[in-house]
């Protein structure tokens, strides 16, 4: 059932694609944490369409650990899908969003809940290493970051991902936005409330490989750049007003010599180059036009923003 229930106070959300080999050892180390915290909670694994055995696994300890909760999706609809099915099926008066891969250490939890124990609505988990992430990701994703926040009204702290802590204010919050196209970094910061920081040292996949490659990695960047801003659409106005400024001295340079000297300018290459130009101008232009159209077309059809067959 979705929503807020009774007596639970901790709600761990994890999202789950492939994941059959590490949930054992994820158990073992968060459990024990969860435990010493002396507040009920529950673990809410949203299996993302996985093709191997990772439902069967979670079915498995579910049998163990009557705190799990399963949230099994017709197909895989994508991690913003995952965690969006979290937030919205959390009963905690506290949820986090944590991974299953371990790089999220859970041994943090203890200091999230003490800082929200102080009054603050959001705990942040900040990564000051990177480890075993491929020096060009690490590279594109700070320059991601200084794109985005160059453009976009909503600042998105660079290298904090989903793993943090929002309370039950904060959850409600998000639970109001209806868009179905959903680049949760974005959201997590629009909704804004009292935020405090915490850093950590993010730790290599124990099994298994990111399923995020450079293609993925590069539409989620368009996902959030067009989430969160027009600029890319206003360039365009600037760019035309500037081309066709250039234009008019252009035309009027030729016309002045023309009437001087009686001889037109030759150029049919400058002239090939500069129909080309506008040409590739104009179809970058339209390609981000369109990028903002099909986000509307992709609203408008209101599907759900994921599936679920089974909760267990």
């Amino acid at each position: 059932m979705k929503g807020k229930g009774k007596n639970v106070m901790i709600s761990l959300i994890v999202p789950c694609y492939n994941e059959e080999d590490i949930l054992g050892l994820f158990l073992k180390k968060t459990i024990p944490i969860l435990q010493n915290l002396n507040l009920s909670y529950e673990i809410v694994f949203v299996n993302d369409g996985s093709t191997d055995n990772t439902l069967n696994v979670l079915l498995k300890m579910k049998e163990t650990y009557k705190q799990i909760r399963i949230l099994n999706f017709s197909r895989n609809f994508g991690k913003e899908a995952a965690l969006t099915a979290g937030i919205e099926y959390a009963k905690g008066e506290a949820v986090i969003p944590i991974d299953a891969d371990l790089q999220h250490p859970p041994e943090l939890i203890n200091i999230f809940v003490e800082k929200w124990k102080e009054g603050n609505h959001v705990v942040l988990g900040k990564r000051i290493t990177r480890t075993g992430e491929r020096p060009f990701k690490k590279f594109a994703t700070h320059w991601f970051y200084l794109f985005q926040n160059k453009m976009s009204e909503i600042a998105i702290p660079e290298d904090i991902g989903d793993y943090r802590l929002m309370s039950r204010k904060v959850v409600d919050a998000l639970l109001q936005l209806p868009e179905n196209q959903r680049f949760m970094k974005g959201i997590f910061a629009w909704v804004g409330f009292k935020t405090v920081t915490v850093e950590y040292s993010q730790q290599k996949r124990v099994t298994g490989q990111s399923s995020f490659n450079g293609w993925k990695l590069w539409n989620f960047a368009l996902e959030g750049i067009t989430s969160f801003s027009t600029v890319p659409l206003r360039i365009w106005l600037y760019m035309g007003m500037i081309i066709a400024f250039l234009s008019f001295f252009l035309a009027l340079f030729i016309l002045i010599d023309t009437l001087v000297y009686g001889v037109v300018l030759p150029g049919y290459v400058s002239t090939i180059l500069m129909i080309l130009f506008l040409g590739g101008i104009q179809l970058i232009g339209i390609g981000i036009l369109g990028e903002y159209i099909g986000r509307i077309y992709k609203e408008a059809k209101r599907r759900p923003i994921y599936i679920i067959e089974n909760e267990y």
